[in-house]
């Protein structure tokens, strides 16, 4: 990604205007309905990710020291993940963090403990300045991220800040794991805690916060930001058994005094003599055994820029400083930040060039602690590149971004952003680096030593960063249509599959709006971020291919846009001084549209082709001419914070609308005249999105589905009765921070609803209950090795685990339902089960599939989980049965 996370400081400014309940004001014209019921169970769901694979900054990767292939991931807006080398996938470890404390969903830094492996802690907040009104806290764990508690600090956390890819920031001493450090921004200086993260207190006698400001002109808060302590490392051959370590590094956010050291267990500090001035350090990396410390400098804080840079090797012994940087001053336009040594080998050290856009990232590689040099990629006769890779992104195809550059550019990128670079401390041939865009990484590194071309791959499944815009899920045609930040937007036609491309032609930034024509589905607009334009673009086959449209004078961003019932005719209302406009045909010629204020949010109603809705300072607006004329109609609506309203399909006139902020209206309002009235629903405390989705077995009205706090809960809920009553679907595990961009249901498919998150992806849940789906019946009995079954068990800790199945039918016939059936062989029992209804008593156990996934053609796959509880042992089950007969092991 080459602009910033555009999500980043406006999702920041929105979101502090919603948080907290509010009543509505004096002068609603319409009463309140009768109060909304909610059921005080919630409904039977599972919870999945829409698969894009990446979309996001990954800023750090942090490898445990003592136990293989124990590795975790850090985001800036998108919590951390833990790796599962069995599935080869990641596992997000903060989807319980609730819609309060959304900010905690940015990780600023990620420690995993030595001398336990079970430990591991993060530092999470996402803004250091008021888009996040909270503070920042240091979460622990005991079971590798499986559950949390919180120490709460007394001041903010930046995850999503100005040099969050420098680190890292917090640290757990090697020998005496009781004690942590962290660095804080913001003058705050050098915190410790001597109780395994519960307590944290200011080591005071370390006087330097680190002063440095990417930009001190900046009234915002954001670019203006002290850096503070930017990383710490300890030197363990300094210490023994139990004992705390001796000697610690710092790295401070200080151009002249960038690093420190302890000698007595942080009693005391002094800035290194000799060191570098006039650059930060952006990391310092220690090889113990041969006594050097590795650091690699930068002139800005990044992780976007940085034009000049530095690499110096300092010998802890003797106090020897050498600069090893791997090319000439002259010659490097970048800052130098991803750094790593492989522990197998002290001698061969890593850095990348970070903020080198174009024409690509640079990697370099030393086998002799930086005497010598050699680089991912030369030119072997400019613009004609030699790379020492090949890039193999054909399980995320959309990384080339539809890109057929001229050279020496070339698409894939090997990279941007890269600031986190590990190579396995057990393994010296695997690497991984992150990027603006995805995790790449090799486990052939070492023929880099021979001249031998290896290949990068994304390592990236299961991490799900994408902030999300808006959804659309049409009647016919692809189920989900997505528009998304920095990464502009997918058509989803396997939920579970990633999508070969982006949208193109025009490739937006970001996406912020996107619309289908309800009579006419294949019948597509979206509007988005593009330097330059044009920023609006239509498809005639559902999203499968677009093209772009005129736009009029003054327009800077991609606002709403609306689609007509049939396609005919569209309005926007783009960012800039153009105001709303009306078009008729693709956007070849746009009229201004005459009684509606610029920056409305607009919509079209679902039934008649000619009506058009608009919302903007509390009052609501509609046309019937097709967006040429507006005419104000109910006042008395949310003046203030985000508001989001929809027309439900095949019915004319009927709105929802939900929104407000605090000291204002705030909640869930419904019309059916057109948006000439307005009623509140007095029991929805506060809502955020609305959307549709299929009515319920026996129900006319569609499923309604709201990010809401109703009964003073706040969560994902659902009404079957036209919001007469609701049920909350997800549950506290499944929180997934600031849920209020976007919502909406499938028309093809009873519960199913998408959830917009702001960093996790796309979230979509199936309900269990009878009629969810499509239904099916059990297969019967299903001949002998007619089915493949794969258990793995995915998370374990004491006394429980988490596994996943996928049943694969091997035979010739298309399966319409099925059960599969087995016993475990230590007295294992199943807790919850997702994606399938689980039967049998003790340790007999049937799973049967749930309402939506009982057809299985020939030789696909259904996927189901479980969480379960076990003593003395945890073994795989030997045999699974499905109908009666044996199935093969996968």
């Amino acid at each position: 990604m080459r602009r910033p996370r555009l999500l980043a400081g406006l999702a920041g400014l929105a979101l502090t205007g919603g948080l907290l309940a509010g009543a509505l004001p004096a002068g609603a014209a319409e009463p309140d309905a009768a109060p909304a019921r909610t059921q005080a169970a919630a409904a039977s769901y599972s919870w999945k990710n829409v698969r894009v694979d990446g979309g996001g900054f990954v800023p750090g990767l942090v490898f445990n020291r003592t136990e293989k292939n124990l590795l975790y991931a850090r985001t800036d807006i998108g919590g951390a993940y833990r790796w599962d080398q069995a599935g080869s996938a990641w596992v997000p470890l903060l989807d319980h963090i609730g819609w309060d404390d959304w900010g905690h969903t940015g990780v600023v830094s990620l420690a995993s403990d030595t001398a336990d492996p079970d430990r591991v802690y993060a530092a999470v907040g996402t803004y250091t300045n008021d888009w996040d009104p909270g503070t920042g806290a240091v979460l622990r764990s005991a079971d590798r991220g499986a559950t949390w508690q919180r120490a709460d600090l007394p001041f903010k956390l930046g995850g999503n800040m100005p040099g969050r890819g420098m680190g890292e920031r917090l640290a757990v001493d090697p020998h005496d794991n009781r004690i942590l450090y962290l660095g804080a921004p913001s003058g705050n200086g050098l915190w410790r805690s001597t109780d395994s993260g519960a307590t944290w207190a200011k080591v005071t006698s370390f006087t330097n916060p680190g002063g440095y400001q990417q930009d001190p002109s900046d009234t915002s808060g954001y670019n203006s930001d002290e850096q503070g302590i930017v990383w710490v490392t300890f030197d363990e051959s300094t210490g023994a058994g139990a004992t705390a370590t001796k000697t610690i590094y710092v790295g401070v956010g200080d151009k002249e005094n960038a690093v420190y050291r302890s000698t007595d267990a942080g009693a005391t500090w002094t800035r290194l003599a000799g060191q570098p001035t006039g650059y930060l350090a952006h990391k310092g990396v220690l090889d113990a055994g041969n006594g050097y410390l590795y650091l690699a400098y930068s002139d800005t804080a990044g992780p976007y820029d940085g034009g000049k840079g530095k690499v110096y090797r300092y010998a802890t012994a003797t106090g020897e400083w050498k600069d090893i940087t791997p090319v000439a001053e002259a010659d490097t336009y970048h800052g130098f930040s991803g750094l790593t040594v492989d522990r197998q080998h002290p001698g061969t050290v890593m850095v990348s060039a970070y903020s080198s856009w174009w024409p690509d990232t640079q990697l370099f590689r030393t086998t002799d602690s930086g005497t010598t040099w050699t680089r991912a990629w030369d030119y072997s006769a400019y613009p004609t590149r030699s790379n020492r890779y090949t890039m193999d992104v054909s399980s995320v195809p959309w990384l080339t971004w539809g890109g057929d550059p001229a050279p020496p550019e070339q698409a894939p990128k090997l990279g941007w952003m890269t600031e986190a670079l590990e190579i396995d401390p057990f393994d010296s041939d695997r690497m991984l680096y992150g990027t603006g865009a995805t995790v790449y990484g090799t486990t052939e590194l070492t023929r880099w030593d021979t001249n031998t071309n290896f290949t990068i791959r994304p390592m990236v499944k299961g991490l799900e960063e994408t902030a999300v815009l808006d959804l659309v899920s049409p009647p016919s045609g692809a189920p989900l249509i997505s528009a998304l930040g920095d990464v502009g937007g997918f058509r989803h036609t396997d939920l579970g599959a990633v999508p070969p491309m982006m949208f193109t032609a025009p490739n937006f930034t970001s996406t912020t709006s996107l619309d289908y024509a309800e009579t006419k589905p294949d019948v597509l607009v979206r509007s988005g971020h593009l330097d330059g334009g044009p920023r609006v673009a239509f498809s005639t086959d559902n999203g499968a291919h677009w093209f772009a449209g005129q736009e009029p004078a003054g327009v800077t961003g991609g606002g709403t846009v609306a689609a007509a019932a049939d396609g005919g005719r569209f309005v926007w209302s783009p960012e800039g001084t153009a105001g709303v406009h009306a078009a008729t045909g693709y956007g070849t010629s746009w009229t201004p549209s005459a009684g509606i204020p610029a920056g409305a949010t607009v919509e079209s109603d679902r039934v008649d082709p000619k009506t058009f809705y608009g919302f903007h300072g509390g009052t609501f607006y509609a046309s019937a001419d097709g967006g040429l004329t507006f005419t104000a109609k109910a006042t008395g609506l949310p003046a203030k914070g985000n508001v989001r309203f929809k027309a439900v399909p095949g019915r004319k006139g009927d709105i929802w609308l939900a929104g407000g902020a605090p000291d204002t209206a705030y909640g869930l309002w419904h019309s059916t005249d057109g948006g000439a009235t307005f009623t509140k629903v007095s029991g929805v405390d506060q809502a955020d999105a609305v959307g549709f989705g299929k009515a319920a077995p026996n129900a006319s009205y569609p499923a309604l589905y709201s990010s809401a706090k109703i009964g003073g809960v706040r969560g994902i809920f659902r009404s079957t009765d036209a919001g007469a009553t609701w049920v909350r679907v997800n549950d506290d595990a499944h929180q997934w921070g600031w849920t209020g961009a976007t919502i909406t249901g499938d028309p093809r498919v009873y519960g199913r609803v998408y959830v917009a998150t702001n960093g996790r992806g796309i979230i979509y849940g199936d309900t269990s209950e009878s009629g969810g789906g499509d239904g099916g019946t059990d297969p019967g009995t299903p001949p002998a090795g007619a089915c493949k079954v794969a258990y793995r068990i995915t998370n374990q800790w004491q006394g429980g685990f988490q596994a996943d199945v996928t049943v694969t039918n091997t035979s010739a016939t298309a399966w319409t339902g099925w059960t599969l059936g087995w016993t475990f062989p230590a007295g294992q029992t199943v807790g919850q089960m997702w994606n399938a209804t689980p039967a049998g008593t003790g340790s007999a156990v049937t799973a049967k599939n749930a309402g939506w996934n009982g057809a299985v053609a020939a030789g696909g796959s259904v996927s189901f989980g479980f969480t379960g509880s076990w003593t003395g042992s945890n073994p795989v089950p030997a045999v699974f049965t499905l109908g009666g007969a044996t199935c093969s092991a996968a």
